[in-house]
């Protein structure tokens, strides 16, 4: 992948409840790492906690700063849009924040920003066609072409959290109940089934209890039945919601990031419903973990550059 710049560059992840910052060099190695936390709900706090934690960095002005977001920037606006952390929603981010660093910025989706950084050096980097993947509090996805990100003419490409999940095509014991509301305004996204609060939910919806995503994993590998019977049906609906994509992109790899992507048995056993749901007779796209983990978002805001 050709790069504009070959020298060292800041990576920022602007997420929920931190902001992370890392200072990268020409090789892909991180010399500086900052944390702060997120201002709640704060614009005005928020562009300052950025503006800060690059100063805190031991790096020349000059040096081009990525920025991964929990959101788009409206290609019709030049605003931000689809951001779970809603006060972000129709503030000019990118704008606000050149104006007060006196610099330019890059700024992508932190989906994007994962599978950006497993495509250059991590997980896929031999792959040509990447699908990136994160499951966590919500889900978002990311493609690549060639190292390259694609980020389609409405900056939405990769949204596989907010496509309906096709629950009439789903084939299994514990069919799931139809009827979950999004934040985005649907019913039955991917996102509210297949992130953790979403799993957290099934196994609430079958047992009558309240268990975290985190235990219900370590239930289900302890033996627990209902704990097993929960995760089983996730398997099958992660394998029916990857069957679109693999039916449309057919990714060399699929690579998978946030918490849910720490439960071994996803890269087994959903593999195995695929073939439930994927027009094809055989099936050889890899599933595997992002190589960077957590750091692969800040990894690729900095790979913007």
């Amino acid at each position: 992948m050709i790069r504009v710049n070959q020298g060292p560059r800041i990576g920022i992840d602007l997420g929920g409840t931190k902001i992370e910052a890392v200072l990268m060099d020409s090789q892909g190695e991180i010399t500086k790492t900052e944390r702060l936390p997120t201002p709640k709900d704060s614009y005005g706090e928020t562009l300052s906690a950025i503006s800060r934690i690059i100063e805190s960095l031991p790096a020349p002005d000059n040096v081009p700063i990525g920025i991964g977001t929990p959101g788009a920037i409206s290609l019709l606006t030049g605003s931000m849009k689809n951001c779970n952390s809603t006060f972000l929603n129709g503030m000019n981010l990118q704008e606000d924040l050149e104006r007060k660093l006196g610099r330019q910025v890059r700024i992508a989706n932190d989906a994007d920003c994962f599978t950006l950084s497993e495509a250059n050096d991590g997980a896929a980097q031999n792959d040509f066609s990447v699908f990136g993947i994160i499951l966590g509090t919500g889900v978002g996805g990311g493609i690549c072409l060639n190292k390259q990100l694609i980020t389609g003419i409405n900056a939405i490409c990769g949204e596989w959290g907010h496509n309906t999940l096709p629950l009439a095509s789903y084939r299994g014991d514990y069919e799931p109940k139809p009827g979950r509301n999004c934040y985005c305004g649907k019913v039955d996204c991917v996102e509210t089934w297949l992130s953790g609060p979403g799993l957290q939910r099934t196994f609430q919806e079958i047992t009558g209890q309240e268990c975290s995503a985190k235990d219900v994993v370590m239930k289900a590998t302890q033996g627990e039945e209902a704990a097993c019977k929960v995760l089983d049906q996730y398997h099958n609906l992660l394998a029916l919601a990857l069957s679109t994509v693999i039916n449309i992109l057919d990714p060399h790899v699929i690579v998978l990031g946030g918490g849910m992507s720490n439960a071994e048995s996803i890269y087994r056993e959903t593999k195995k419903y695929l073939n439930r749901y994927v027009f094809s007779d055989q099936i050889n796209n890899k599933i595997v973990p992002a190589l960077h983990g957590d750091s692969s978002g800040v990894r690729g805001a900095a790979w913007l550059w």
